[in-house]
């Protein structure tokens, strides 16, 4: 993990690769509570049966799923101290190129595209790309946007 200690190391990073996680693996549970709390019960999520005939040959991970997984991939990558706050901001550009069948391990790299100041605090714009063990595509590119309110100091 990359722990910067201030807002203005971590501005010095822009640019820069930050790194991978570890691999994670994406279980059929998972995806069932996944479905259970956005109430995407597609087949191809949740009947293993019937996805065992479909064309991926197996049940596969909802591509939010993966996004929803960021915040989670980003914990291992990085921290910024002297914060008040992180706050997710927005995402641009998420796309999901590839499914990630239920079963395969997961994990995630991070580059810093920006870093900029701004009247609530310091908005950062990280490129964030999920990728599949053993594939060549990649499940999940997004850039997200997260605000960074730096602690008082006396």
């Amino acid at each position: 993990m990359r722990i910067f200690a201030n807002i203005t190391e971590i501005k010095a990073a822009v640019g820069e690769h930050l790194g991978h996680t570890d691999w994670h693996e994406v279980t059929q549970e998972q995806v069932n509570l996944f479905a259970d709390a956005t109430h995407d019960h597609q087949w191809i999520h949740v009947d293993v049966e019937k996805a065992a005939q479909g064309p991926f040959g197996a049940t596969i991970a909802h591509g939010y799923l993966s996004l929803s997984l960021l915040p989670f991939f980003m914990s291992q990558l990085f921290r910024v101290n002297g914060l008040a706050m992180g706050i997710n901001y927005g995402l641009n550009k998420v796309r999901f190129p590839s499914p990630i069948p239920v079963g395969s391990r997961i994990r995630a790299g991070a580059e810093l595209i920006d870093l900029k100041g701004t009247p609530s605090g310091y908005l950062s714009n990280m490129r964030m790309t999920v990728e599949i063990e053993g594939r060549d595509k990649p499940a999940c590119v997004a850039e997200t946007l997260s605000l960074y309110i730096p602690a008082e100091t006396s």
